[in-house]
């Protein structure tokens, strides 16, 4: 069973910055080499955020968050970060940790991921 535990979520104000962390247990961080951010507003569907392969350097963000969100690793302690700065308003939803084995598509695709963590809340207020 993959775990992968999300924290960091909190409430700011606009402008403010946070920082998500995505905590996944060993095997499921070796053997899921690509890892996700995605956001759900309720009543919305769930949109990407950022995304990376935890073997190399790219990294992939949607246009709504580019500039501003930062995903990043720590391999050593199997944890995928997400750098939140001059956060909107319309950044308030619950995100979520995902990992996927492969990527078989479009690595901003929710439905190319296997794991997902149990959330973490971020409101932003103005």
């Amino acid at each position: 069973q993959a775990q992968l535990v999300e924290s960091g979520g909190d409430s700011v104000q606009a402008g403010g910055s946070l920082r998500l962390s995505c905590a996944a247990s060993k095997d499921t961080y070796s053997n899921n080499k690509y890892m996700g951010w995605f956001r759900q507003v309720p009543g919305e569907e769930r949109e990407a955020v950022a995304a990376m392969w935890t073997g190399g350097i790219m990294k992939y963000y949607s246009d709504s968050v580019k500039g501003r969100f930062t995903i990043s690793q720590d391999n050593a302690k199997s944890t995928v970060y997400l750098q939140m700065d001059s956060l909107k308003p319309e950044d308030t939803a619950m995100y979520y940790c995902a990992a996927a084995r492969q990527i078989y598509g479009r690595i901003l695709d929710r439905s190319e991921y296997n794991y997902w963590g149990q959330g973490t809340q971020v409101t932003v207020s103005s």
